[in-house]
Parts: C-alpha cells; structure tokens; sequence
C-alpha cells in the first residue's frame, strides 16, 4: 500500500482542524464556565440550591418515601436548566460583548461555538450533578444497565434544552429579555410537570396536560428504569420515541430557525 504525499497533506490538515476545533470548544468552556468558577464561586450556589431544594421540600413532604424520585428529578432540572441557560449566556456575549459578530467572521462553525458553550454549561452544573450523583449511588444504588438507561435520557433532555437555547439567543436582543425566557421555559417543564414525583400522583385529567411536556417523558423513563414506577416495556419504548422524535425536531428547528448571521 503505497502513501502519497498528497495523502499526508490531507491527513496533516485534517489533524490540524481538529486540533483547532478542540482549541475552539476549550476556548468556550475557558471562557464561560471556568473563568466564573475560578473567580466568582458564588455562582455556583444557584446552580447547586435550584436542583436539591425542590428534592428536600419532595422528599420532606413525602416522609422520605419519595428521595428516589426525587433525586432523579433534581438530575433531569440539573441537565434540562444547564441548557436553557446558554440561551442567557450566548445572549449576554451576543448582544452585550459582540463577540457572535466576531465569530460569525471567523473559521468557527455554529455548531463548534455551541458544543463549547454547551460542554462549559455541563461543567459549570458539575458540582450539583456530583452531589446528585453520590446521593443515587446511596438511595437509588442503580446497575450499571440502569446507569446507562438514565445518562441516555439525561443527554436526551441536555441536547434539547441546548439547541432551544441556542435558537432563543440568536434571535434574542436583550439579557434580561433572555433571563426571562429561560426562567420560564425551565420552571414549566421541571417543576411544574411531574418530574420530582411520579405522574399517577396527578389526577388523570391533569396527566394529559403533563404528557405535553418532554420532561415528563425523561422522568417516567428514569422512575421505570430504577423500579420506582411500574409501566409496561412497549409504553418505555413509546415514551422513548416520543422524547427522541421531539429532540430531534427541536434539533431540526434550531438548526434552520437559528439566526446565527445578522442580515
């Protein structure tokens, strides 16, 4: 098998543009979740306060006999809200710093800029995902098939909640207009709908209305993986579809709606 020179060339460059897309993606988390961590720690609390204080009001109200719900709601808010929020900081660094003017003239894709913004988002929720984390490995104590059940519908919610942020920013104009949308969004799809308790406490009327919200979705698939709510294997395998089909719209939505360039 012979080797060009031809095909070096084209192996040298593509190993430099991967190099310069893993410097691109390094560049977003520096920026905007290390940078904040490093200097100004206290912006952490919200992160870790919004996740596990709706857990301790569950599982205090249900006598504790809810912690293992909840705490799977309190990972779905985590990964759901992580995503939301890069609506609020992609809006601050388009419209306050320009600094999307200064990307859009660059080599970065949309796509490279978003997965570092997003990968900063998951680092900046770290220290909540970790408590989380140490709390299901005592309550829950889930097999490794189960771990993988749940990290799948946790990416699931993250990918979703990412590409809606990312769409509501571009077409944002103002921080607090942002703020506000991603205040909103997250409160009605993690706290409203039953994401921290099962869905058969709801009365049956009001379980139509929650099946409009994929978070419901993401936490009966969670409850049933760890044995917390009994549902038939052929609705798991519905509800999966549905959380899919809808990830992947969004996704589709994002990427043709997204004003990434001003015209």
């Amino acid at each position: 098998m012979t080797f060009s020179f031809t095909s070096y060339v084209r192996l040298r460059g593509m190993s430099d543009l991967k190099r310069s897309r893993s410097s691109q993606v390094f560049a977003g988390v520096l920026v905007n979740s290390i940078y904040e961590m490093r200097n100004y720690p206290i912006v952490l609390i919200n992160t870790v306060l919004s996740p596990l204080s709706f857990l301790l009001v569950i599982t205090f109200v249900s006598r504790g006999s809810l912690i293992g719900d909840a705490i799977l709601g309190g990972f779905i808010m985590s990964m759901f809200s992580s995503g939301m929020a890069l609506q609020g900081d992609l809006s601050h660094l388009k419209n306050d710093f320009k600094l999307q003017d200064m990307i859009v003239s660059s080599p970065t894709s949309p796509f490279t800029y978003t997965l570092g913004m997003a990968l900063s988002e998951l680092i900046y929720s770290s220290p909540a995902l970790l408590i989380l984390a140490v709390l299901a490995a005592i309550f829950i104590q889930p097999s490794l098939f189960q771990v993988g059940e749940l990290v799948s519908v946790l990416l699931l919610m993250f990918m979703m909640s990412t590409a809606l942020g990312f769409m509501l920013s571009t077409i944002s104009s103002d921080i607090v207009q942002s703020f506000a949308f991603s205040r909103v969004i997250s409160t009605l799809f993690t706290t409203i709908v039953p994401v921290y308790y099962p869905i058969t406490y709801l009365p049956l009327p009001l379980q139509y209305f929650a099946y409009l919200s994929p978070t419901t979705y993401a936490a009966i698939i969670a409850q049933s993986a760890t044995g917390y709510l009994t549902v038939q294997p052929g609705m798991v395998l519905l509800d999966g579809g549905v959380l899919v089909a809808v990830t992947a719209v969004v996704l589709l939505i994002a990427a043709k709606k997204a004003r990434w360039r001003e015209v």
